[in-house]
């Protein structure tokens, strides 16, 4: 296993650009084949197709600033003190790589499952801290920031970070499995665009009907139990130390204002009104969860946590800084899902109908959730965004659906995670998420990928097999 890890890491290594030049030259494939497949289609509508993906009526800004939201708000509340003492304490437990590996990765599963913007960059701040512990183990003095109780063992210094940043980003496989699953989340919200469920039947599916499924509960539960083993089999024996810049404050310490205007920003009750205030409208919408929901939660769970406002206000910024690569490659994300979506008139089929109609031709009740992971994975490689994603694929695989007579709220919910699975497996090869936790970690693309390739092929034999099996409830 660690031989076809090594190969894997030496193929990323030499043919994995940067991850803006593959959304380049993922946007002109798909030009290409929407001109090749599409009936009827000419370069002036492809194009218009784009721009309406891009700066349309149909753009994707709206729900980018969601999703870029949901990851500054879960990083935001990852750096709260609290948390952050937790983080420490949590570092100062392995002894060995491979339990700071395993360590990383259940913890950053685990948050998760809760939100997936906290838990990408949970496990790669405490990544973070362990590594923190080595420099200090190997200089002998206490580098800048926080500091951990204990010094790394010797069996420690030898630490692949690059190996470790993997292991923290390879939770991220539960990222659509859980409480803030973008495409479960969509389907209970009737008024957005997105519920293509509500949309089709006029069902409007709960968020546990859908999180709670057996066939997406069961391979989620497998892999938080297997990964550990697996990152024992292909952990490196090479060391490889982080950027020295990693252990330097990310940015000076700003002064304490003094005066009405410091004890303003200080000012703890200012913080109480907003989290009260919030906590009652929430209550008020029934304790309904959807997206702007669970931006709202957890950006109300940072203000508390942080204690006086402006101490937040500083973190939401430090975190703002982290998302600038995925910012510049939303708009051409968009620009892709607007040609999936390019028909040039109502009775010709999208190239994304004709990926997903072509993998789900032959569909039976039994196979059809397992076809729509399939072709799940391929459009994921295109649109690495679970909302937009299912804005794709979803009316295909509903549709499918109701032609085989299924339209109960068990089998359409098993559906809708089969294709939201499909998107947490393929992120473990499309860098498009990885690229936060890049920016946090200080490392290229190239010296993590190769590792989750593994866990990339776990995730689809897991979830896979789980939606063929298992049957909806």
């Amino acid at each position: 296993m660690r031989r076809f890890t090594d190969t894997c890491v030496r193929y990323v290594e030499r043919v994995m650009p940067d991850p803006y030049i593959l959304a380049v030259v993922l946007t002109i494939i798909t030009a290409v084949a929407a001109l090749a497949a599409v009936s009827h289609a000419t370069p002036s509508g492809a194009a218009r197709a784009w721009y309406e993906g891009v700066w349309g009526q149909n753009n994707i800004f709206a729900f980018a600033l969601e999703m870029v939201l949901i990851l500054v708000s879960g990083h935001a509340l990852a750096d709260a003190p609290l948390i952050r003492r937790g983080l420490d304490r949590l570092a100062a437990l392995p002894n060995t790589q491979i339990q700071a590996a395993v360590l990383v990765f259940l913890v950053a599963a685990v948050c998760t499952f809760l939100n997936w913007g906290l838990g990408l960059v949970t496990g790669a701040l405490l990544a973070r801290r362990i590594a923190q512990r080595v420099n200090e183990a190997g200089t002998g003095e206490p580098s800048e920031g926080p500091q951990s109780d204990t010094a790394a063992p010797s069996d420690l210094t030898g630490l692949h970070f690059g190996y470790l940043i993997a292991s923290a980003y390879a939770g991220f496989i539960t990222c659509n499995s859980g409480l803030s699953a973008s495409v479960a989340l969509a389907n209970t919200d009737p008024k957005s665009p997105l519920d293509v469920v509500f949309t089709a039947t006029h069902h409007t599916l709960g968020l546990w009907r859908q999180v709670g499924q057996p066939a997406n509960l069961v391979p989620t539960i497998v892999l938080v139990a297997v990964i550990p083993f697996v990152l024992r089999r292909i952990a490196p024996v090479e060391a490889l130390a982080p950027d020295p810049a990693l252990f330097e404050e990310s940015a000076a310490q700003v002064e304490e204002r003094t005066g009405l205007a410091g004890a303003a920003e200080r000012f703890r009750p200012l913080t109480w009104v907003i989290v009260a205030a919030g906590a009652y409208a929430f209550s008020l919408h029934h304790f309904s969860l959807d997206v702007g929901s669970m931006v709202m939660l957890f950006t109300l769970a940072g203000m508390l946590l942080h204690g006086n406002p402006i101490r937040y206000v500083r973190s939401f910024v430090a975190a703002a800084r982290t998302v600038g690569p995925m910012v510049l490659q939303f708009p051409l994300y968009g620009g892709i899902i607007g040609l999936l979506g390019y028909a040039p008139s109502k009775d010709v089929h999208s190239l994304a109908v004709l990926i997903a109609d072509g993998i789900v031709s032959g569909a039976t009740v039994m196979t059809l959730p397992f076809l729509n992971f399939l072709a799940s994975l391929v459009i994921t490689l295109f649109v690495p965004s679970a909302g937009g994603h299912w804005g794709v694929q979803g009316p295909v695989a509903v549709h499918t659906a109701l032609a085989l007579h299924q339209s109960s709220p068990g089998y359409l919910a098993k559906l809708s995670m089969s294709v939201a699975a499909g998107e947490s497996v393929t992120n473990m090869i499309q860098p498009f998420w990885l690229l936060p936790v890049l920016a946090l970690a200080k490392l290229p693309l190239r010296q993590v990928m190769g590792y989750t390739v593994v866990i990339f092929l776990l995730g689809l034999v897991a979830y896979g097999a789980s939606f063929l099996l298992i049957p909806a409830v």
